[in-house]
């Protein structure tokens, strides 16, 4: 079985404070939300608004915990569905 490749960046522990890019080593990171291309067997799945930590310079990005699992939900939901191509907008309490 082919897993999922996400587009992007994860990490698994949210740090406080000002983040440094470990891509490109000077850009800093801030707030944002992002789309989240997921893609396996054929079926490509977008996921919009999802809340990141965005490089200022490089643009590359990065999910928290929580954020990369409801991610990964939501690729799995649409592939168990047989979508071909889904785009869900990510709504997160």
């Amino acid at each position: 079985m082919n897993p999922i490749k996400m587009f992007g960046h994860l990490i698994l522990k949210q740090n406080s404070g000002n983040m440094k890019c470990v891509i490109c080593k000077t850009g800093t990171m801030h707030e944002g939300k992002v789309t989240v291309t997921l893609e396996k067997n054929g079926s490509i799945i977008l996921i919009k608004e999802v809340p990141a930590k965005i490089c200022d310079v490089c643009e590359h990005y990065y999910l928290d915990e929580t954020i990369t699992r409801e991610v990964l939900k939501r690729g799995k939901e649409g592939l168990l569905k047989g979508a071909e191509l889904e785009v869900l907008k990510l709504k997160v309490a």
